[in-house]
């Protein structure tokens, strides 16, 4: 979990009905807050094994250049992504809003062999505005994560990439695309388990204004007459990948775009900017 995502919870339409059905105990919160920590963790295992991110991490690798500067990872958790690049044998700067999510991750890290360690630095810090006293080879973004920022903090996230990016660097963004015709139902529910055995329900609705995408999730316990009742919501926009190309271009990068691959669905993509002339 990346703090980066934490935002005001979102009364969404089916947290509406929740909260009218469990009254005083029900409570509503961001899905990525503090507040609906435990949930998330039961939930998603940031600290597991994962294939896919083991696949992200090659992806990404491959389009780092040569050189002796480290990799710049924004948004980074508990180290979802961290560790597989550590494991390439990359040497990693990790940024996270989270002091909590940073905490976890140092101590990840230091159940790590020395050599390891010696490789990556921890930081709390906002991805759309960071200041090092070092450049790096490549700023990497996890798929779907610059979906999190509003205009306004992807401009700063553009503006601090710059600042920050070494001579023929690489930025890297992982990019979902709109895919209105996908198979996927505009609205579901689904059954989760968590680790602990606890079972919750996902509902699921997006939907297509203007040139983004927006998923709105709702997760809560099955149990209807849990005492708290947590309802855990968060709106996901995802810009169109033209229109963050278009801001790149306008923030002074040369961009291409190409399919992600690996192990991730065919929609997402990999967006790949340079400083504009730099050779």
């Amino acid at each position: 979990m990346s703090d980066q995502l934490a935002q005001d919870a979102v009364r969404t339409t089916r947290a509406d009905v929740l909260l009218a059905s469990a009254g005083e105990r029900g409570i509503l919160c961001d899905y990525y807050s503090e507040t609906a920590a435990e949930i998330y963790r039961d939930i998603m295992d940031d600290e597991g094994e994962d294939p896919a991110a083991s696949s992200e991490a090659e992806v990404f690798a491959s389009h780092i250049p040569a050189g002796s500067a480290p990799v710049l990872e924004l948004a980074a958790g508990a180290g979802r992504l961290t560790f597989p690049l550590l494991d390439l044998g990359l040497e990693v700067t990790a940024l996270e809003l989270s002091a909590k999510m940073v905490a976890t991750l140092r101590t990840r890290l230091a159940e790590a062999p020395a050599e390891v360690q010696a490789r990556c630095t921890a930081v709390v810090g906002d991805m759309a505005d960071f200041a090092f006293d070092e450049q790096f080879r490549a700023v990497i973004i996890s798929p779907g994560t610059i979906a999190v920022l509003d205009d306004a903090g992807r401009a700063g996230l553009y503006a601090s990439v710059r600042k920050h990016l070494a001579p023929g660097g690489q930025f890297l963004v992982g990019v979902g695309q709109q895919n209105p015709s996908k198979a996927e139902p505009l609205e579901r529910f689904q059954d989760l388990t968590g680790e602990s055995g606890r079972k919750y329900m996902l509902h699921h609705e997006r939907w297509f204004p203007g040139d983004e995408e927006v998923h709105d999730i709702t997760i809560y316990p099955a149990d209807e007459a849990a005492d708290p009742f947590l309802i855990c919501t968060h709106r996901m926009r995802i810009p169109n990948m033209d229109r963050i190309v278009r801001e790149c271009e306008a923030a002074g990068f040369d961009v291409t775009v190409q399919p992600f691959a690996g192990k991730l669905p065919e929609d997402v993509l990999l967006l790949k900017a340079s400083l504009r002339g730099d050779s």
